[in-house]
């Protein structure tokens, strides 16, 4: 009597344990949606490691196509930066389908206007917005790599047995049945088979553990799309009937490998608990690996179906998040098709979202726009802020401006480019080969070429790069394409006046100190400031002198003395 309660009581505490585990991982859980749902609009404070952006690329890497942002313009603008300002996803689907849209611009305005209805309902409705980010929560990330990263690999494992588990499984009723008849053999027995079970299970376990932990979040996605079906929601109706249909067809896989897979690290739930051990005893999980296994293989289409609709999904909502960071510092952008060979870009108050304190410019055009001004003075960022306006009207429907109407482009740039050490291409061959790829773009069918260049052929002497600029500059303006370029060239305003805006960027200086106001003026810039600039550093006065009287006399003759 004595003994059976206490064996009662430890069961009783083990149980009651395991509750308060559980117990203190939902209030753990709720506390978290508390805390994001009141953290709405307030930006992201998430740390990305060194290698987390590749794994994030895996969803794009899988759905190039073209059209999509290259790589030199993605650097150029910085986005892999931008990107993790604006994420604020909270699962892996989320984040990588975001990577995914940032790069692939949209050039259709039934899409654009879909999205449109899309983000200000999630913005608009707060109850609904906090439903699917419980369920965006509850589905998480992969620990370590991209899914696909898994996918791509499963044909590398085979086709496995598992006659010899369930021979294994056969030993340990053996050594139990051993038990009638002697208890201590049958005793000696089952701790033998089960520890060779436990030191087998860890090194079979070892080779399938990452796919199992992709599986785990298959599950975890079917979780979701079985939560998102629950109640249905206007504005995703088309894509919860594709959730429920790619359900259907993984249904048999959710059921069947609830033993194989369920388990995850930190649940707290008792039941889970007392399966790990029975998986790792008994090899349930490695015997139903293979009919897991098949299913995946059978489906792939569906997971990459999912894992675009759920990213979708949540892509929005954040798109709704970071409009809200913004407060009113975005608009909505006019977006059309170009039918004339003449191609408008109208802008008001832009600025670029990584200034805190931004000055805002407007700027009006129909032909590309041709930047001079001091160093320092704003050109670069002016190009990039235009850039990025028209990157974010296209993907995430949000521009940073107070207006913004254009056409859709097809968005190129060459502007912070490096000599290719690996290739052993000089800074110059990396340029000319960079222009070049814009060019031939200008040459394809297809929306109107958006693009960018800062310091034209800045690798190479003054008189070829002139020359060189000169005619690659009136190639860029060719019709169906809008050029804007900086350039420190003043020649360059008065060769190719006909067929670009001249803007420029001012400096003051006042008492051996210079600022910059960081206006968008009309005209080509009058004033220099890169001698001004060792002054202020302490350069010797007579060389500083020197090299004045020189600008000057060049200024005047053409010709250097």
């Amino acid at each position: 009597m004595d003994a059976l309660f206490f064996a009662g009581m430890i069961v009783f505490l083990i149980v009651l344990f395991m509750g308060i585990e559980y117990s203190n991982s939902r209030n753990f859980q709720k506390r978290m949606l508390e805390k994001l749902y009141q953290g709405y609009g307030r930006g992201s404070d998430r740390k990305y490691g060194v290698e987390e952006m590749g794994h994030i690329g895996m969803y794009y890497q899988k759905h190039r196509t073209d059209g999509q942002i290259d790589d030199i313009t993605w650097n150029d603008l910085h986005m892999d930066e931008l990107y993790q300002r604006i994420n604020t996803s909270l699962s892996a689907a989320g984040d990588e389908y975001l990577y995914y849209r940032l790069r692939t611009p949209v050039c259709d305005e039934a899409q654009m206007e879909k999205a449109e209805e899309q983000i200000r309902f999630f913005m608009e409705h707060e109850e609904e917005r906090h439903r699917v980010q419980g369920v965006f929560y509850r589905m998480g990330r992969m620990r370590k790599f991209s899914i696909y990263e898994y996918l791509d690999h499963l044909d590398l494992l085979g086709e496995r047995k598992s006659g010899k588990y369930f021979l294994w499984d056969l030993a340990v009723l053996v050594s139990v049945g051993a038990m009638w008849f002697s208890i201590p053999v049958g005793t000696v027995l089952l701790l033998l088979v089960l520890c060779h079970n436990l030191i087998n299970y860890f090194k079979e376990y070892k080779e399938i553990e990452p796919y199992i932990s992709s599986f785990r979040y298959i599950r975890r996605l079917l979780t979701g799309v079985a939560e998102m079906k629950q109640k249905e929601i206007a504005v995703f109706s088309k894509e919860q009937e594709r959730l429920r249909e790619c359900y259907r067809k993984l249904k048999g896989f959710l059921r069947s490998s609830y033993l194989v897979i369920s388990s995850e690290t930190g649940t707290g739930n008792p039941l889970e608990v007392v399966l790990d051990y029975l998986r790792m005893l008994f090899y349930f999980d490695l015997i139903q690996f293979n009919r897991a296994l098949l299913a995946v293989r059978g489906h792939m289409d569906e997971i990459d179906e999912m894992i675009t609709l759920l990213g979708r999904m949540e892509t929005v909502v954040v798109a709704g998040e970071y409009r809200t960071s913004l407060g009113e510092g975005y608009c909505v952008p006019k977006l059309h098709y170009e039918e004339s060979p003449e191609i408008s870009l109208r802008v008001e108050e832009l600025y670029h979202p990584f200034l805190e304190n931004p000055v805002k410019n407007s700027l009006s055009v129909s032909r590309g726009v041709l930047l001079t001004g001091s160093n320092a003075s704003g050109k670069s960022t002016f190009l990039r802020a235009v850039a990025t306006a028209a990157l974010l009207s296209q993907t995430i429907h949000t521009c940073p401006a107070s207006y913004y109407e254009a056409p859709f482009f097809r968005l190129f740039s060459s502007m912070s480019l490096r000599d290719d050490l690996s290739g052993g291409d000089s800074y110059y061959m990396v340029e000319i080969k960079s222009i070049k790829r814009i060019l031939d773009q200008v040459k394809r069918s297809g929306p109107p070429v958006l693009c960018f260049v800062d310091e034209v052929l800045r690798g190479t002497n003054t008189v070829e790069r002139i020359a060189a600029s000169t005619q690659i500059m009136k190639m860029l303006a060719a019709e169906g394409t809008l050029c804007f370029a900086a350039t420190h060239d003043v020649e360059l305003t008065r060769l190719l006046e006909r067929e670009y805006h001249n803007y420029h960027f001012e400096e003051r200086i006042e008492e051996n100190d210079i600022s910059f106001p960081y206006k968008l003026l009309e005209g080509p810039a009058v004033s220099r400031n890169a001698i001004a600039l060792l002054k202020m550093l302490g350069y010797e006065e007579n060389m500083i002198a020197e090299a004045e009287a020189m600008a000057e006399r060049f200024l005047e003759s053409g010709q250097w003395e």
